[in-house]
C-alpha cells in the first residue's frame, strides 16, 4: 500500500508540544492495526526558510505551501503559534479550504483555530478552540452557535482543539485516519490521562513485543 502524506505546517513560534502525541504515533505506527494505511510526514512552510519553534528548535520546511499536492494527501495539520496573523500565512488558509472541499481532513489546534475562525472556515462546523471569547473577538468569525465546550471536536473532516489538549487532538486525528482499533486508542488515551499501569498492560497485551 502506497504511503500517504501528512502535511505539517510550520511557522515561527510554533508550539512544539501540540503536535507531539499525534506525530509520534503516526510516524512510528506502533499502534496501527495490521494492514492499516501508512504515512509520511512532510513539513510545509510559507517558504523554505528555516523557522524557529517556541522551544528554540529550528525546522527547515521540506516544501513550501505552493508545493503541497492534494493527490496523495491524508491530512493537513495546523499548529498554534503567535504569528498566525502574518499575511504570509494566508495561502495555507486558502489551502485549508481546498482540503476540506476535497474531503481531506484538516486538524487545527490553539492559535491555528483562531486563524481558521478569522477566515470564516469554522462557521459551518462544530468546533472548539481555547475559549469562545477568544474567537468572538475576531472580525471574520460568526460561528458562535457551533462552538462546543470540549477539549477537542471532530466534525466530519475538520478537527479542532484547545491548546491545552494535545492528547485529545491526537486521539481525534488517529480516529479520523482510522488506523488504530478503538480498544487500543481508548487504552492509549486512558494510560496518558490516568497514568494507571493497568492501561499499559492492556496495551502490552494488544501489541506484544517480539522476543
Amino acid at each position: 500500500m502506497k504511503e500517504k502524506t501528512i502535511y505539517l505546517y510550520v511557522l515561527d513560534t510554533l508550539s512544539d508540544w501540540e503536535p507531539g502525541y499525534a506525530l509520534a504515533e503516526i510516524n512510528s505506527g506502533r499502534m496501527f492495526r495490521k494492514g492499516a494505511q501508512k504515512f509520511i510526514v512532510q513539513t510545509v512552510g510559507a517558504g523554505k526558510e528555516p523557522i524557529t519553534t517556541m522551544g528554540g528548535i529550528k525546522i527547515k520546511p521540506d516544501i513550501s505551501v505552493t508545493e503541497v499536492s492534494l493527490k496523495n494527501a491524508a491530512l493537513l495539520m495546523l499548529i498554534g503559534a503567535d504569528l498566525w496573523d502574518d499575511p504570509k500565512h494566508r495561502p495555507v488558509l486558502s489551502l485549508t479550504r481546498q482540503f476540506l472541499e476535497s474531503g481531506i481532513p484538516v486538524a487545527a489546534i490553539c492559535g491555528a483555530t483562531g486563524a481558521l475562525a478569522n477566515e470564516g472556515i469554522l462557521d459551518e462546523y462544530r468546533h472548539t478552540s481555547n475559549d469562545p471569547g477568544y474567537l468572538k473577538q475576531l472580525q471574520g468569525y460568526s460561528g458562535g452557535d457551533n462552538y462546543v465546550m470540549e477539549p477537542a471536536v471532530r466534525d466530519g473532516d475538520l478537527i479542532t482543539a484547545s491548546g491545552l489538549a494535545p492528547l485529545e487532538f491526537a486521539r481525534e486525528i488517529l480516529a479520523r485516519l482510522d488506523v488504530v482499533e478503538p480498544a487500543a486508542l481508548t487504552a492509549w488515551y486512558n494510560l496518558y490521562t490516568t497514568r494507571e499501569a493497568k492501561y499499559f498492560y492492556e496495551l502490552s497485551e494488544l501489541f506484544p513485543q517480539e522476543g
